[in-house]
């Protein structure tokens, strides 16, 4: 298949194969480690395929860096180190000392503290809002000040869901972007750009990676002339992954769809078990009919994810009790591996907001809902939990 061919077809096929044809001179079918700093010119001034030195470009990145445009369906695809390199590049490329950004009232604690700690000093502020309340957000736009319309759906670790569409034309009304980090849903379960956002955020290091074995970060965009503006400033940071880094991530990119519908399957176990358990008092899923976002996730989502947070009797020292007592989920920060994983967002993924309008509820645990056998899970949390 060509490449013209391979951007028309369905995403499993896209995400093995685009951004990258088999080597013509070996055949290999996967892209090569290109362990390389620097390459050969023909002639000065003459780059070789474009490559000149591997902060710029690298074979091995530029393949990544197709296939994740090609799976967000979008105009150019860069890579970063880590999430938050990806998104600090970004607001350099979007923003000037005096600007504004409006982030959602629970967004993930890194996100925060790096706008909180270090875009604040640089000069560019910002205004929580719920992404749940499309008025709230409008409300907290500051006309000719906000360049950024910062959306997490679902947010982490809440599980709020934010309407892309209408926050779309919310934030384009006002001459802003609308940003999406994508990375609980994967470009599998939903695609912003398709939805009217003009950037799409992912730590790979999650779900595209899926193996916890690779740390970074990814952003996606529609728009050419903004493609251009983040181009340079990702080469003028430099805050770019290494070529094993990239091979990594492509590897687990092309086996997205499967594990994600495995994860979903699991998660949906859980949630059922864990609904029904004396000793939780509230489940927060996007696929259960009761929550608020699930009208929206239900039409701008294929299924609802491998995230579930939820809520126990007995305040935060169950929580924590319940955190540590498990076995098959492993008490750690990240997600989005083929291992569950447990955690207590308010003493891990969240301390950075304590004692802030985005702090998390003390009795919240989050699971990161892996590939294992669901009924092991499911034992596993109800040894956790307690024995009914």
């Amino acid at each position: 298949m060509t490449q013209n061919e391979i951007s028309k077809a369905g995403f499993e096929t896209r995400a093995i194969h685009a951004g990258y044809e088999p080597d013509p001179t070996t055949g290999a079918v996967i892209p090569p480690i290109y362990a390389t700093s620097t390459y050969k010119q023909d002639g000065v001034g003459g780059l070789r395929g474009g490559y000149e030195y591997s902060r710029s470009a690298n074979p091995t990145r530029t393949a990544l860096e197709g296939a994740l445009a090609s799976v967000e369906e979008g105009e150019r695809g860069f890579v970063f180190a880590s999430g938050l390199a990806g998104e600090d590049t970004l607001v350099r490329s979007t923003c000037r000392p005096g600007d504004h950004v409006v982030l959602p009232d629970d967004a993930y604690g890194g996100t925060y503290r790096l706008f909180d700690k270090v875009e604040q000093a640089w000069g560019v502020e910002h205004t929580p809002a719920a992404v749940s309340d499309v008025d709230a957000v409008r409300a907290a736009i500051q006309p000719g000040r906000t360049k950024l319309v910062w959306l997490e759906t679902p947010t982490n670790p809440l599980l709020n869901v934010g309407d892309i569409e209408a926050l779309a034309a919310v934030a384009h009304e006002a001459g802003a972007l609308l940003v999406v980090d994508n990375t609980f849903a994967s470009p599998y379960l939903q695609q912003p750009l398709t939805l009217g956002a003009d950037v799409v955020v992912h730590s790979t290091t999650k779900y595209v990676g899926g193996h916890s074995d690779v740390v970074g970060g990814a952003l996606v965009v529609r728009d050419h002339e903004l493609a251009e503006r983040i181009a340079f400033h990702q080469n003028s940071i430099g805050a770019v992954p290494g070529p094993f880094d990239c091979f990594l991530t492509h590897r687990g990119l092309k086996t997205l769809g499967v594990r994600m519908d495995r994860h979903c399957d699991n998660a949906e176990r859980v949630v059922d078990f864990l609904t029904g358990h004396p000793a939780v008092t509230q489940v927060i899923y996007p696929g259960l009919p009761e929550h608020p976002g699930h009208a929206v996730a239900s039409r701008q989502m294929k299924r609802f994810g491998g995230m579930v947070s939820f809520r126990v009797a007995g305040g935060v020292e169950q929580a924590l009790a319940v955190c540590e007592r498990t076995s098959v989920f492993t008490l750690g920060e990240s997600l989005g591996g083929v291992e569950s994983l447990i955690e207590h967002p308010g003493r891990m993924t969240h301390a950075s907001v304590a004692g802030t309008e985005l702090e998390v509820p003390d009795d919240l645990v989050r699971l990161s809902v892996g590939i294992e056998t669901a009924d092991d899970l499911l034992a596993d949390l109800d040894r956790a939990l307690g024995q009914r």
